[in-house]
């Protein structure tokens, strides 16, 4: 399904075409990143093979944002992608774990600002066969921080 299928099957004027396959599955770490809160954000993404094969990177400026709306953002940018590639089946890493653990259903998301980007994460996870997410401490999600940070880096404000 495409992302967009949804809302267009919601009004009745669109058959959904089917989403081709093209990798079984996907270890995608993510990380968002905000210089004060709110302030300068940016995402970190890094998206590997079930063997370790780096398939996508994703580092770039989201604006100003808070750091858990940045967490949100990177993982919506990491699904979209996985989606767009072709990926059945998602193991997401993150060292967010408000994030994670709201969207597992273990806390509730009570930052209205928050609601919009779990409500998109929860549309993304139907597009595919399987998704886990899981919280990793900073240290195990060293790629997607420097990604992030660099991003940060690199811009002028």
């Amino acid at each position: 399904m495409v992302p967009w299928c949804s809302a267009a099957v919601a009004v009745g004027f669109y058959t959904c075409p089917e989403r081709k396959v093209k990798i079984d599955k996907a270890i995608i770490y993510t990380d968002g990143a905000s210089r004060g809160n709110p302030g300068p954000a940016a995402i970190g993404v890094v998206i590997k093979d079930g063997q370790g094969k780096v398939l996508a990177r994703i580092s770039r400026r989201i604006g100003r944002t808070t750091n858990n709306q940045a967490e949100y953002r990177a993982i919506i940018a990491a699904l979209e992608e996985a989606s767009r590639l072709g990926v059945a089946r998602v193991e997401l890493k993150s060292d967010s774990e408000l994030a994670v653990k709201q969207i597992v259903g273990r806390y509730r998301v009570k930052n209205q600002a928050l609601r919009p980007l779990h409500q998109r994460v929860r549309e993304l996870q139907s597009l595919f066969q399987s998704l886990t997410i899981a919280y990793i401490p900073r240290r195990q999600n060293a790629e997607a921080d420097r990604l992030s940070n660099a991003a940060l880096d690199a811009a002028v404000d």
